[in-house]
């Protein structure tokens, strides 16, 4: 669910905006890493339309296997950083560039409690979302001055497991305050946590054209 309203919204950043490098958080990091490796908006589109990622959830072997497609698929191009938490320490890491390989991009979307943790060099992750999934602290590590900052789980009528879960990003790094940002949220609401568990095409559509209306209106605060 919100990976589609993502993708809508860089269906209306790509024509105006190269960005510099980009990080991602949870499903966010599939669509920093396809973005950094080349792909338009409808090219984007499509990897999210595509009716086999209907057995995704709730299947750990799935997951992986997509995780393993896109690590073979796609090589960024741009400076590219994903976000992952280590269990049980509750520790947020930031994995960049070279560093990054399929295990990396299959824990950051494996969602505590819906998804086993993926064991990476003696140590367990889950997805970077769970401590913050607006990771700007981890661009600002990777040397951004400025942002722009795609907040899913911002906006109206966000259900109240997330916003929940939200206030766990307290237990990780704050946001940097010297990062010049320009924040995009969903400017409706996006559906329910059963909504966002099972592939519908109609539904994802509908992510797709909030996000790119949502894009449009904040393109006049985007200064090359």
């Amino acid at each position: 669910m919100f990976a589609a309203w993502e993708v809508g919204v860089w269906k209306a950043l790509s024509p105006r905006f190269r960005p510099d490098c980009i990080v991602g958080a949870s499903a966010g990091a599939w669509n920093a890493w396809l973005i950094a490796s080349g792909c338009g908006g409808d090219e984007l589109a499509a990897s999210w339309l595509d009716p086999s990622n209907a057995a995704i959830f709730p299947h750990a072997a799935a997951l992986h296997q997509k995780a393993r497609a896109l690590f073979a698929s796609f090589r960024p191009r741009v400076p590219f950083g994903l976000t992952m938490v280590q269990v049980p320490r509750l520790r947020q890491r930031l994995v960049r560039d070279s560093e990054v390989n399929w295990q990396h991009l299959a824990a950051a979307c494996s969602v505590p409690l819906l998804f086993p943790p993926v064991r990476i060099g003696g140590a367990l992750y889950v997805d970077g979302g769970f401590l913050g999934a607006l990771p700007l602290w981890a661009a600002r590590e990777m040397g951004a001055t400025r942002a722009i900052a795609v907040n899913a789980l911002g906006g109206p009528g966000l259900p109240l497991a997330l916003r929940a879960a939200r206030t766990l990003r307290a237990l990780g790094n704050p946001d940097p305050t010297d990062l010049e940002t320009v924040l995009i949220e969903p400017s409706e609401p996006l559906g329910s946590l059963r909504d966002a568990g099972r592939w519908r095409r109609a539904n994802i559509e509908r992510w797709m054209e909030l996000g790119e209306r949502d894009a449009n209106r904040a393109c006049t605060s985007i200064t090359m």
